[in-house]
């Protein structure tokens, strides 16, 4: 009898498992401090929880809302990006809801590359970006950041072109480094765009997470972006409600086009309430989102100090909730045998770089940390640390 063939196909059989479910699991199993998947243990504003409680007592998005996003959840958007950033985008034809910024990300592959084709991205890059290029057919070709200081190199992003190249997934600030792209490096980045003439997927989910003054420059505000980049956004980062699973997607009309055809035969729709309650998040004033930079610039602090007090090497992150160490000062060369020791070792859990690249050697020695928790448990993880490596 011919024994069968697995059932998944090919393409996705490198993603049948993610190292956030497998260190998730290992800290509930060792009562470790979870410092490796990365969302907030504190919920967003409760002015956005009441007006979700109150959508759904009103009966709001109980049922199935509007295909491409409420529309006052679109003109929230629309909102947004014109008094942070200055850009003009029509709510009804610029911007649709998907569930989350995962959705998104994967609606926009699937509509703008084709089968063979080839996506560049940066890396470490974050490593839902892989499975979803491996949805479409295409291939992806991964450009180092620079170790270490973790900056893009547009020579080198240069280099890594070919005729078969048909966008460029960036991300900014980034995931799992946390760099901040400058200004400068992103104009370098664009002429690269121009001369190849590339779509872009600007992955902005962590826009209102930046640090020490620095700014985050939107892709789509440079020369010439604007009509050829899609930006993706999420409430779950900009509002601390990952669970709500609300982000989108706002461009020119014919690429939004695009992206509403495969996004609505993934989810169709979702989170109806939900959409009611980001749509007045967007809008809260200005003290709420430097608070919300503030507080977290705050927590990252408190924990990147910490590690440089035991001893352990710290990246400094510009912006999101990650900060990365190069463990080789602590005995290790290999960032996955360190987590995978360290909830054994130190009850505390981190995730390795080296899931962020095609080439394991690249992300050898770096693992990150998420520090997007509460004080009391940050210094609860340092001081586990302390005990195993002070």
């Amino acid at each position: 009898m011919t024994r069968r063939q697995p059932p998944l196909v090919s393409r996705m059989r490198g993603h049948t498992a993610t190292v956030f479910g497998e260190m998730s699991a290992l800290a509930l199993a060792t009562g470790s401090v979870n410092l490796g998947q990365g969302f907030p243990d504190t919920d967003g504003p409760d002015i956005v929880k009441e007006a979700a409680i109150r959508a759904i007592r009103e009966g709001r998005g109980n049922q199935y809302p509007a295909a491409h996003g409420v529309p006052e959840l679109r003109a929230a958007i629309a909102a947004h990006q014109k008094r942070f950033y200055d850009l003009d985008i029509a709510p009804v034809t610029d911007v649709v809801v998907t569930t989350g910024a995962s959705e998104a990300i994967a609606a926009t592959l699937l509509a703008l590359v084709e089968d063979g084709d080839e996506v560049v991205m940066f890396s470490p890059w974050f490593d839902l970006y892989a499975a979803a290029i491996s949805l479409t057919g295409a291939n992806r070709v991964e450009v180092p950041l620079t170790p270490g200081s973790f900056r893009p190199d547009a020579g080198a992003l240069r280099a890594a072109i070919t005729p078969r190249t048909r966008l460029l997934l960036l991300n900014t600030p980034h995931n799992p480094t946390g760099s901040v792209f400058t200004r400068g490096e992103l104009l370098a980045i664009a002429e690269v765009v121009l001369e190849h003439d590339l779509w872009v997927l600007s992955d902005e989910a962590y826009e209102h997470l930046v640090f020490d003054s620095k700014q985050h420059t939107p892709f789509s505000t440079l020369p010439g972006m604007a009509e050829r980049t899609i930006t993706i956004g999420s409430a779950g980062k900009s509002l601390s409600m990952t669970g709500w699973k609300v982000g989108w997607a706002s461009g020119p009309t014919d690429l939004i086009a695009a992206v509403r055809v495969p996004r609505q035969h993934l989810s169709f729709v979702s989170g109806g309430p939900f959409q009611w309650a980001v749509s007045e998040g967007l809008a809260l004033p200005d003290d709420y989102w430097a608070e919300f930079s503030s507080g977290m610039q705050l927590r990252r602090d408190l924990f990147c100090n910490g590690l440089r007090d035991l001893g352990i090497p710290v990246i400094v992150p510009e912006g999101t909730y990650f900060a990365t160490s190069d463990v080789r000062s602590l005995g290790y060369d290999d960032g996955w045998q360190f987590c995978r020791d360290l909830p054994i070792r130190a009850g505390v859990v981190a995730i390795p770089h080296q899931v962020f690249h095609d080439n394991d050697d690249a992300g050898k020695p770096y693992v990150r940390w998420a520090f997007c928790k509460r004080p009391e448990v940050l210094n609860e993880a340092l001081e586990r640390l302390a005990r195993a490596f002070g």
